[in-house]
């Protein structure tokens, strides 16, 4: 029961993803890259389902707030301005790296795509690289 305690969330929510990935898919056509779908609702592109998809991520944020969930406790006791520096970081990783987690590791890796392959190795390596250093420091 305590395995389930820990690990049932981030199940829950994995399966969630791979359903709306898989929805959007089958619906659209369309991978559910998130950084290409928020990024295409900006530029104001074309697709009504941009603008839904954009709206059921700040949906689940507002409803996640309004039942009380707490954020995972990794983020507990890290500032607002770390948070945000580290989004736009991401974002511009996603940007040079011509996708995101959803779209190369959910999507892109469930289509056996080699480039998504190595994008997600590198950002991986780069992200445990970068909670050692964050953690630990760099000896001199």
């Amino acid at each position: 029961m305590a395995l389930l305690e820990v690990f049932g969330p981030a199940l829950m929510g994995g399966a969630l993803i791979g359903l709306a990935a898989g929805g959007l898919y089958l619906l659209t056509g369309r991978i559910a890259g998130v950084s290409g779908v928020v990024g295409g609702a900006v530029l104001l592109e074309r697709g009504v389902w941009r603008y839904a998809f954009v709206a059921g991520l700040i949906a689940a944020g507002v409803g996640g707030a309004a039942l009380n969930i707490q954020p995972a406790q990794a983020l507990s006791g890290v500032a607002w301005q770390t948070l945000g520096a580290s989004g736009v970081v991401v974002g511009l990783g996603a940007a040079i790296g011509s996708g995101c987690t959803s779209g190369h590791g959910v999507c892109g890796l469930g289509r056996l795509s080699s480039r998504s392959l190595a994008a997600v190795v590198t950002f991986m390596t780069s992200a445990a690289l970068t909670v050692f250093v964050a953690r630990h420091g760099i000896a001199p």
